[in-house]
């Protein structure tokens, strides 16, 4: 059965949030006496806690599924529901934590750090929240939020002072053991160690500790043996102590090839943007195992050559404990090298929070094509918040989100990217809701059409200035003239004459003389 785990999948979800209360306040004397429902409670977060306490993830290997509690409904007489408690994970010091696509989230490398990986629901309010001065009392309640659900990555990278780095069965358990009060497995088979092990080590007046990670072999870079499992323990080390088995009985192995393999392995693996490459940070080397007879001429015969490609040489023995005086105090001198560079390195990049653009709406409007025409999506943390709390089932709850979203500037920036009546409207990502957009009559004014700079509701219901006047006396006294003139040539040709003063047409005077026979026939009768 598995002991450590370094890397787990967890599958989380976030508590939701409580709905708000609709409820109006019944007295005696006082039926109607305003709204009193209260506000739900808020679902509770996911944290993640690094406790040095913790060493691996296997509880989290066992158990992936984490939920917290749910946010408590809102009641009457303004009772708010309780909020959900929240969810403490402790993770060991060193995880990273990565979202489902592979980017990096934090970096729990410091002791009781702490960062919510699923935030809980929001609460809905209720109707005694949201009555104002025009709407007394509201006769409906916002929903609570879902908490978030997500799948988050924990990968643990020790974190150590020095790591010892070496072929399986070099001798690195037993040189732990000898240095600190570690006691990892030891047997005389490779790859015995299947897991890190920390160990703490005090030489003069310093302390500092050591990792034992699995051994390495040829080709660890591209994944065999336990090499991704060992080079992710060795990013975070200040300083590598190569440790060789001088006593080895494989053929075609010796010190120096050792040495070439393991560099080799060091220089292919990549390690994060900021961080030194392992081959650059500080490095000693100790031939182990010099109690063997064959094994100490082998030490004194290889260790010139070492020297001389730079390395300080330590001839050690773990089971005699011979020169590991030296060694751990050569160690601690790197240690506090290492410790007085980072202090002098400068601080990290402060984050600067910029206030958000007076023209900044916090939501975008995406013209999407469909079978049946273009679909618009609003895409914003406010808009979908305000889908999510809205109960499609209440009339004056869907007419409370249509004044939210006209507010924001919704239908303005729908008509801007080309949205007309009856258009399709989605709010979110994925299969969100849907609907069909009909303006209200803040937004319908700018279906209106006219020139740039003018108004056609406006024409018409202003006063005519001097010139408009004078134009129109000009062409009513034209018209005039024409009328008279017109006149005089009917009368010049004969086409009516004066009668007793007034003037008859040729028509009205036949008219008259019809009407004279028809009354003296009817008097004969």
């Amino acid at each position: 059965m598995a002991t450590f785990v370094d890397h787990v999948t967890l599958h989380l979800r976030a508590g939701h949030g409580g709905n708000g209360c609709v409820s109006v306040r019944r007295e005696k004397f006082k039926p109607l006496a305003g709204p009193d429902g209260g506000n739900g409670g808020h679902g509770g977060d996911i944290v993640l806690v690094a406790d040095p306490q913790v060493t691996t993830l296997l509880n989290y290997h066992r158990g992936p599924h984490r939920s917290s509690d749910n946010g408590g409904p809102g009641m009457g007489d303004h009772r708010a529901g309780a909020n959900g408690e929240e969810l403490e994970l402790p993770v060991p010091v060193g995880t990273v934590v990565k979202d489902a696509e592979g980017n990096e989230l934090i970096d729990m490398s410091e002791p009781g750090m702490r960062y919510v990986v699923a935030p809980g629901g929001l609460g809905g309010l209720g109707n005694a929240s949201l009555a104002t001065t025009k709407r007394k009392a509201p006769g409906f309640a916002l929903l609570g939020t879902p908490g978030i659900e997500c799948d988050v990555y924990l990968e643990l990278k020790t974190v150590a002072d020095v790591a010892l780095v070496g072929y399986p069965s070099a001798g690195k358990s037993s040189l732990i053991a000898a240095l600190s009060a570690a006691r990892p497995k030891i047997a005389d088979y490779p790859f015995t160690t299947l897991h890190p092990n920390l160990g703490v080590v005090e030489a003069g007046g310093n302390r500092y500790t050591i990792a034992d990670v699995p051994g390495l072999i040829e080709g660890a870079s591209e994944g065999k043996g336990l090499g991704l499992e060992f080079l992710r323990h060795v990013e975070r080390c200040t300083a590598l102590l190569h440790v060789i088995d001088c006593a080895t009985l494989d053929p075609g192995r010796d010190p120096l090839s050792d040495l070439d393999v393991i560099l080799g392995e060091l220089a292919a693996y990549p390690v994060p943007d900021g961080q030194k490459p392992l081959l650059e940070r500080p490095q000693l080397i100790a031939l182990n195992k010099i109690d063997v007879p064959e094994a100490r001429e082998l030490a004194e015969f290889v260790r010139p050559d070492l020297e001389a490609r730079g390395y300080r040489v330590f001839e050690i023995s773990s089971a005699t404990h011979e020169g590991l005086r030296q060694l751990s105090y050569a160690l601690a001198e790197l240690v506090e090298q290492g410790r007085v560079e980072a202090a002098a390195k400068p601080a990290k990049e402060r984050i600067i929070i910029r206030p958000k653009a007076v023209d900044e709406g916090g939501f975008v409007v995406r013209v999407e094509g469909g079978s049946f025409g273009n679909v618009y999506r609003v895409i914003g943390a406010k808009p979908e918040r305000w889908v999510a709390q809205t109960d499609f089932a209440n009339d004056e709850a869907v007419g409370f989100l249509a004044d939210r979203l006209a507010k924001l500037g919704v239908e303005n920036a729908l008509f801007k990217a080309g949205a007309i009546a009856g258009s399709t409207v989605v709010i979110g990502l994925g299969s969100s809701i849907v609907f069909d957009w009909e303006p209200t009559l803040t937004s319908t004014a700018e279906l209106i059409t006219a020139p740039r700079g003018t108004d056609a509701r406006l024409d018409g219901g202003g006063r005519a200035t001097r010139n408009e006047r004078r134009e129109d006396y000009f062409a009513r006294m034209d018209a005039k003239a024409a009328a008279r003139a017109e006149l005089l040539s009917e009368r010049e040709a004969g086409l009516w004459q004066e009668d007793g003063g007034v003037d008859m047409t040729r028509a009205e005077r036949d008219s008259q003389s019809d009407d004279s026979q028809t009354e003296s026939g009817e008097k004969s009768e």
